[in-house]
């Protein structure tokens, strides 16, 4: 009797480990109240500052309701803030408008990378899209295995979008309590828990330099530039940066002209 050869089970590649992740090469699942854990905190601790930012929004001279539909539809904390320090600062609605816009297209990208990642079914896509923020997509981003990153992201979007809009709401019912939000310093917590999110992501000199030249480029141009227009600006800093990277590699000698030498 011939011996049969056994068949290895068919595997379900939707469960592989998505590459670019930490876990890729080691396929290891993470186990899923450890990812479950990391989400809240993330979500906690980051939705937690809606508070300052419904304080600086009515202080800014938005009403109650036009606060808490930024919260609702925006959502996106840093162009939230850079619209409503333009407003506060005398700045032209439009040209406020326009900074957020340039700080939220960012999220833009961060979509691309994550619906290859998530993987998620059609009819979900355009609600996922709301949660597509710095966050959600760090957390996504930091999983072994596409189960452990749709969870990751699932979990973060919907705690800090449920805490950013009710502590919205609690900072903008409160901000007369309040009084002055630039002697509590609050309308700068938005932008340092930002700040806090993206320092550990500039990994290389080109990622640090594009930082560095775009903090010289909005802070500098702060006293001479209408509100809201340094943001604009210094979102040149990164065409700048390639530029002169496509430059310098172009005045390099490549490997053949040093070999000729």
């Amino acid at each position: 009797m011939a011996e049969q050869t056994a068949r290895p089970a068919p595997r379900d590649i939707r469960d592989d480990p998505p590459a670019g992740t930490a876990g890729a090469a080691a396929g290891a699942r993470k186990p899923e109240a450890a990812v479950v854990r990391d989400a809240l905190g993330v979500g906690v601790a980051v939705g937690l500052s809606g508070f300052a930012f419904g304080v600086t929004s009515a202080g800014a001279g938005l009403t109650l309701l036009q606060t808490c539909v930024l919260s609702l539809l925006v959502f996106t904390g840093a162009s939230q803030f850079a619209l409503v320090g333009a407003l506060a600062g005398g700045g032209n609605p439009f040209t406020a408008a326009a900074g957020a816009f340039f700080l939220g297209t960012r999220n833009a990208f961060y979509g691309l990378r994550l619906s290859q990642l998530l993987s998620l079914p059609g009819f979900v896509k355009p609600f996922a899209a709301q949660w597509v923020i710095d966050e959600t997509t760090a957390v996504a981003l930091a999983q072994p295995d596409r189960r452990s990153a749709r969870i990751g992201f699932t979990v973060t979007g919907l705690t800090l979008y449920a805490l950013w809009n009710l502590t919205t709401l609690l900072g903008a019912l409160g901000a007369e309590a309040i009084g002055d939000t630039a002697a509590w310093g609050l309308d700068a917590a938005g932008p340092a828990v930002f700040l806090a999110l993206l320092a550990p992501m500039l990994r290389s000199a080109t990622e640090r330099a594009t930082a560095a030249i775009a903090v010289v480029l909005g802070l500098g141009l702060l006293p001479v530039l209408p509100a809201g227009v340094p943001v604009l600006v210094a979102a040149l800093a990164a065409p700048a940066v390639l530029w002169f990277q496509g430059r310098r590699a172009q005045q390099e000698p490549g490997p053949d002209e040093e070999a000729a030498r």
